[in-house]
């Protein structure tokens, strides 16, 4: 009777603490998140829109016009544009500032659903959720006076459109010698290269630093909590720097000195980097800003001084990366390009030597298979083969003890009241019978940094992202969306997120079950009662894993029970 009391208590406190996270942690978090992006969208713009990073004698940039935030497609029409149009992109470059606020991701959507709105990355400031790339000079200490482009420069656009095989240049003249060409070509993804030129027609010598910005204001919404970074982003002088939101916002400034490298924002699936010519010195730049209601960040470098004396031209050329963090295309970037590390904008985390191998793997059977699903059963094959001759020893070994279990059972009757003589008397039989009472846990342990890098797989690339399965599952990378309290769909009735337990979670608990079933029961009957619980706990809290996992976990279970099986009848165990 107290056995069954203290498992009734386990079982309590368990559930407790499952639906205290729910009610106590994750809802005040998400409610915690909602009244920050109520707060933070601004109807009351920062009274700053982007400062270039400046040196003494840099102008400011001016304050935008007064008012609330705009829709976007009233935003695109307050200033002049250039449509961009090309296989990946659409969207327009503002000739007024000549920069890049408006790119929206052709391939991808906001949900599984088809007919659902496109990705826009890149919006211009009028809006709600500003995020733009500028790019310009700024003027040096000797030439405090020269005008140069600013935000509300209109520049003059030589050319319709904006595409793969037809770059944009801009125009602008400061009606004082200066005339400056910005010429913006795009790749056939999400790479633009932008080459500011400006030439001295003038009869003095002029002093220029070239920059580039990114910018966005309020704080977006993140998801990763401590799996994933998502914040602002770069490398310097190989290094990788990330720093969150909420990092920047204590530190209020980074700065770095870096030759080549790349600085930016990520989110989970997107990435808006900033490249400098990897061969040149630049000051790179992390900031924060406080303006009205708003939190604003900004990453930016500035490059070395250009001497423009009269009759000559100066040039720099960036780089800007506004697109999905797809593997094998930052790879290319990396490697044809030389973009240091740019392949780490992608968090595999701290198992990267594993996690991207294993994403390797699965993509090499998607392509041969044509669904990430099978790829990931396929992926489950090979590791099983891998650790086969583990799983082996470790199963006959739970055969030798699942035949001992009488004999450990005499132990216990005769030596029940006797803790210590028990132990050793059990201690003495696993000895002379060659058995480990912890073989067990060798399959599941060895497996686990396998698991994780899995789950970091199919948490963080965008290739994972929305891929169908068979079935009710559309996408791997999120949870089974069905639910045994509304009888899988049947009931028209959408439970809570703490009650969507799907078919694919329970099929796991099912074979988790059955595999316990196979293993030889514990002596003590509180642990043995708890260890049957357990399916049911993983149930639970696997329902809200992304579903490829639990596919993987479900089938790695049935395999397991194949191969012990056979073993265990073999032993005359089964």
């Amino acid at each position: 009777m107290t056995d069954q009391k203290n498992l009734i208590l386990a079982i309590a406190i368990s559930i407790a603490i499952l639906l205290g996270f729910q009610f106590f942690v994750q809802k005040p978090q998400q409610e915690a998140a909602r009244q920050q992006q109520q707060q933070t969208d601004p109807t009351a713009r920062p009274s700053g829109d982007a400062v270039p990073p400046g040196v003494p004698g840099a102008q400011p940039t001016p304050a935008p016009v007064a008012g609330g935030a705009m829709e976007r497609d009233a935003a695109l029409q307050q200033a002049p544009r250039v449509p961009i149009d090309s296989r990946r992109l659409k969207g327009s470059v503002s000739l007024r500032g000549g920069r890049i606020d408006d790119v929206t991701l052709k391939d991808y959507r906001e949900t599984v659903q088809p007919g659902s709105p496109l990705i826009d990355l890149l919006s211009p400031s009028d809006t709600a959720r500003p995020y733009f790339v500028q790019f310009g000079w700024v003027a040096g200490t000797d030439s405090a006076d020269v005008p140069v482009p600013r935000d509300d420069t209109v520049w003059r656009a030589e050319g319709p459109v904006l595409s793969t095989d037809q770059p944009l240049t801009l125009v602008w003249d400061n009606g004082q010698g200066l005339v400056f060409r910005r010429t913006i070509a795009l790749d056939a993804n999400f790479l633009m290269t932008v080459t500011d030129r400006v030439e001295n027609t003038g009869s003095a010598p002029v002093t220029l630093l070239p920059y580039a910005l990114a910018k966005r204001w309020p704080t977006p919404h993140t998801e990763g909590f401590y799996i994933l970074h998502e914040g602002l982003i770069g490398v310097t002088d190989g290094t990788l720097r990330e720093i969150s939101y909420s990092g920047i916002r204590d530190d209020r400034e980074v700065k770095q000195t870096t030759t080549g490298g790349w600085v930016g924002f990520t989110d989970k699936y997107w990435l808006v980097s900033l490249i400098p010519d990897q061969t040149e010195t630049v000051e790179s730049r992390f900031v924060w800003a406080k303006r009205g209601a708003a939190d604003s960040y900004q990453a930016d470098y500035l490059g070395a001084a250009r001497q423009v004396a009269p009759g000559a031209s100066a040039e720099a050329t960036h780089r800007v990366f506004a697109g999905a963090k797809e593997v094998h295309l930052l790879d290319d970037y990396r490697d044809r390009l030389g973009i240091q590390r740019f392949d780490r904008a992608i968090d595999f985390g701290w198992f990267y030597f594993l996690t991207k191998p294993i994403f390797y793997v699965i993509d090499y059977f998607y392509r041969w298979l044509g669904n990430f699903g099978l790829a990931i059963l396929l992926l489950t094959v090979l590791i099983k083969l891998a650790f086969f001759p583990l799983a082996n020893k470790s199963y006959r070994s739970m055969s030798k003890l699942k035949l001992l279990q009488p004999k450990m059972m005499e132990l216990r009757e005769k030596y029940g009241e006797d803790r210590q003589r028990l132990n050793q008397e059990m201690m003495n039989l696993y000895r002379k019978e060659g058995a480990n009472p912890a073989s067990g846990c060798l399959p599941i342990l060895v497996q686990i940094p396998v698991f994780f890098a899995l789950y970091k797989v199919l948490f963080v690339t965008i290739e994972m992202r929305h891929a169908p399965f068979y079935g009710w599952i559309r996408d791997l990378s999120a949870p089974d969306p069905t639910s045994i309290f509304n009888l899988f769909g049947v009931i028209d009735w959408t439970p809570p997120h703490m009650l969507m337990i799907g078919a694919w979670p329970i099929l796991m608990g099912i074979t988790m079950f059955l595999q316990q079933k196979l293993n030889p029961q514990p002596p003590d009957p509180i642990q043995a009662k708890v260890f049957m619980v357990l399916p049911f706990v993983f149930t639970y809290m696997l329902a809200a894993f992304p579903a490829g996992l639990v596919i993987y976990w479900a089938w790695n279970n049935l395999l397991s029970i194949l191969q012990q099986w056979v073993i265990m009848r073999r032993a005359g165990a089964a």
